[in-house]
C-alpha cells in the first residue's frame, strides 16, 4: 500500500471481492419457500393451526425499533402453547413472513439460498409451536 495516502481515506483491496449476495427471481424464491413448507413432516403441518405464510421483499423496523434491524423471517400471532377456549373465537391468522431480500445478500449460491430459507422457515414453525429463540439456538435452528 502506497504510505502516501492521506489518513481516512477507505482502503478498497485489489482483486476479487466478496460476492453482495446471490440473485434469484421472486419466482424461484417463492418456490425454494414453498418447498420448505413441502419438507414439514405431514404429523407436525397438520398440527399447524390458523397460520398463514407470507413473502415480503424486506422487513420494515416499526416505531422505537433499531432502524437497522435484519430479519429473515418473523412469526408474529399466538403459540400453540398459548392458546385458550376463547382463542378461536374470531381470531386473526398467525402470520409467518419470510423476507427474500436478506436472504439473498447473505447467500453465495442457489444451495445457500435453499438452505437459508429451509431453516428460516423452521424457525419461524417453531414459534408457531411454541419455542423460543434461546431454545431454537440450542438445538441449531437459530
Amino acid at each position: 500500500m502506497p504510505a502516501r495516502l492521506p489518513p481516512g481515506l477507505p482502503i478498497i483491496p485489489e482483486g476479487p471481492h466478496e460476492p453482495l449476495g446471490f440473485r434469484m427471481s421472486a419466482d424461484e424464491f417463492e418456490a425454494a419457500v414453498s418447498d420448505a413448507l413441502d419438507s414439514i413432516p405431514d404429523k407436525l403441518a397438520r398440527a399447524m393451526d390458523n397460520v398463514a405464510v407470507f413473502i415480503e421483499d424486506d422487513y420494515v423496523p416499526g416505531p422505537g425499533e433499531d432502524p437497522d434491524t435484519v430479519l429473515l423471517g418473523v412469526y408474529e400471532g399466538v403459540p400453540l402453547t398459548e392458546r385458550d377456549s376463547w382463542w378461536d373465537a374470531g381470531s386473526l391468522p398467525d402470520r409467518i413472513t419470510i423476507f427474500r431480500e436478506p436472504i439473498l445478500e447473505i447467500c453465495a449460491s442457489r444451495e445457500d439460498v435453499i438452505h437459508e430459507v429451509a431453516v428460516t422457515v423452521v424457525h419461524e414453525i417453531a414459534h408457531h409451536f411454541g419455542i423460543s429463540d434461546d431454545r431454537l439456538h440450542e438445538l441449531g435452528w437459530g
